[in-house]
């Protein structure tokens, strides 16, 4: 059977979820991928109340919607960084404090724990499940960095430098990913710029860093890694056993008047200089048939989530763009060999 077609919420949290829900149905998605900021899916009340949870997937079943994974992206980023004052606008309250770095990032790490508490309970609430693991449960997010800021490696940076820095990911996550464990439920690192791992060898150090930990695995995403000069096709074949959920997402590269290299030049997206830029499904330059396949080739039957970002487009015309561009272009793995009918015993 094709791949359910989803939408992330987090770029539509000025919506709150009973005005987008019918609009995600017209658009012609089967479910979201619920954000936990805006009022789509709060943490705190979904671990503690069974009402908050059954009310939830109600709205869902009245516009004919599903949900596969909940990412908590902007608290995730938290839990290693450097902290500083950029992260009050995205931080919730009881997480940002007083401010004070160390206090935030272990605020950050405990709500974590709490969406993964959260995400249990909403999946095995989820109406017409016939058991708690017919779907693994997922929490995307972000894990921060506390060596982004060293990516270019002057002054003079020291292997020694980076491995603290993934030390101190696998200390902070460690006790993370052992309650996901405990709760059964899997989380999606989406490899991003200003994470831990942002392509296929930070990506390694990272799984190396929680020492293989089963529960920490990938939220794939091939637009942050295409204008990198990433390999985005092998990354998927590289980590075929954690891809734990797939956003699909486009972006454009090469298209600046090279004035802006691929750092981004300080100028904002939707500029015309910039080197890249994320595009809707379709108008940028990912091959997502490329990534269908191995997406077949490894096994993956979860969700094709639409993360959709495009400055330059209307988001509803995108939007409902995006979600007939996945259906066209996802395709099953056939079951038979093409030539198998040339022998007569299949005849």
């Amino acid at each position: 059977m094709p791949r359910p077609v989803t939408l992330f919420t987090g770029q539509w949290a000025d919506l709150p979820l009973e005005k987008l829900a019918p609009l995600v149905k017209s658009m012609g998605y089967d479910g979201v991928e619920l954000a936990c900021w805006g009022d789509h899916f709060d943490v705190d009340a979904a671990a503690k109340s069974k009402k908050y949870v059954n009310d939830k997937w109600a709205l869902l079943k009245d516009h004919g919607l599903t949900c596969y994974a909940i990412s908590s992206h902007l608290v995730g980023q938290a839990i290693c960084d450097n902290i500083d004052e950029r992260h009050q606008a995205i931080l919730p309250p009881d997480v940002w404090g007083d401010g004070k770095p160390e206090g935030v990032r272990k605020r950050a790490a405990k709500k974590m724990i709490t969406a993964g508490k959260a995400a249990r309970k909403f999946f095995d609430a989820k109406p017409g499940r016939k058991n708690r693991d017919d779907f693994p449960a997922v929490v995307n997010g972000f894990t921060g960095s506390s060596i982004w800021h060293s990516l270019y490696a002057f002054p003079p940076t020291s292997q020694e430098y980076w491995d603290k820095g993934f030390a101190d990911f696998g200390q902070r996550f460690g006790p993370i990913l052992e309650a996901f464990d405990q709760l059964n439920v899997n989380f999606g690192l989406e490899v991003h710029p200003t994470e831990i791992a942002f392509d296929i060898a930070s990506s390694q150090q990272a799984i190396a860093a929680v020492k293989g930990h089963k529960r920490f695995g990938f939220n794939y995403d091939p637009s942050h890694l295409g204008y990198q000069g990433v390999d985005y096709v092998k990354f998927i074949r590289t980590f075929a056993d954690r891809i734990y959920h797939v956003h699909m997402k486009d972006v454009w590269w090469g298209h600046g008047d090279g004035s802006v290299g691929v750092f981004g030049g300080h100028v904002g997206f939707g500029d015309a200089r910039r080197y890249w830029d994320f595009r809707s499904l379709g108008h940028g330059d990912i091959k997502f048939e490329d990534i269908i396949v191995a997406l077949n080739d490894i096994g993956y039957a979860g969700p094709l989530s639409v993360e959709w970002e495009d400055i330059r487009m209307d988001r509803v015309h995108g939007g409902t763009e995006a979600a007939a561009f996945v259906r066209q272009v996802d395709f099953p793995s056939s079951s038979l060999a093409f030539d198998a009918a040339f022998d007569k015993k299949n005849q």
